[in-house]
């Protein structure tokens, strides 16, 4: 995996890159994104950390402001997995109430009154300062959405079974409490050590990258 995985991250470095503040038109309505993270290095420049898509038509955009933008980590994994982070390598017992899941209106009534609020926000806060300091992303058009999932789920696997893309002794995810993120060195707990890129499937990811450089 480590030639295919190479040739891989040379081909996102090369490909339009994001950071925050950004322009949504910039991003495709329907695709697939690739997060750099500072500090993270593999193949002799930055290193892929995460890769993510979304289900829903049109909702790309939507989905990297739930990550990036929206404070509410009920809407995203990667924001509540980056809390559990950053509470995790602080010892901050906050954690117990970060890992409740308030997702629906019943769970917020059940806790009423036990909930700190305030820290809860501030959390919230430092987690998108965190994501919105740290990372850049490259996100390439895939409208159909059975194919998004499909490169996907193979571009993490590319990457996960890389032997070179190794995380920094510093690297955050490493205080994660899921063992997935710390043994894969990426911000993603599905998908990983599956099936990876074959070459008509690099074939594909070239093609869609090389179109996103088109677009420059």
């Amino acid at each position: 995996m480590t030639d295919v995985c190479s040739r891989l991250h040379g081909l996102f470095r090369a490909a339009p890159r994001l950071s925050f503040p950004f322009d949504a038109k910039c991003v495709p309505k329907n695709g697939i994104y690739i997060l750099f993270e500072k500090g993270e290095s593999g193949h002799g420049d930055n290193r892929i950390v995460r890769v993510g898509t979304h289900t829903g038509a049109n909702q790309l955009r939507s989905r990297l402001r739930q990550h990036f933008i929206v404070e509410n980590k009920e809407r995203s994994i990667f924001r509540e997995n980056a809390g559990r982070a950053l509470l995790r390598r602080d010892q901050d017992p906050f954690i117990a109430q970060w890992e409740l899941d308030l997702t629906t209106r019943a769970a917020k009534d059940r806790y009423a009154g036990k909930l700190n609020l305030d820290k809860q926000r501030l959390i919230e806060r430092r987690v998108t300062e965190y994501m919105q300091a740290s990372f850049t992303f490259v996100a390439f058009s895939v409208d159909d959405k059975e194919e998004r999932l499909d490169l996907e789920s193979k571009i993490i696997s590319t990457v996960s079974l890389c032997t070179e893309c190794r995380p920094s002794a510093d690297w955050l995810g490493k205080y994660s409490p899921k063992e997935q993120i710390r043994g894969s060195g990426l911000w993603n707990v599905n998908e990983l050590y599956k099936t990876p890129l074959s070459a008509s499937g690099m074939e594909t990811v070239e093609r869609l990258i090389h179109g996103a450089l088109q677009g420059r």
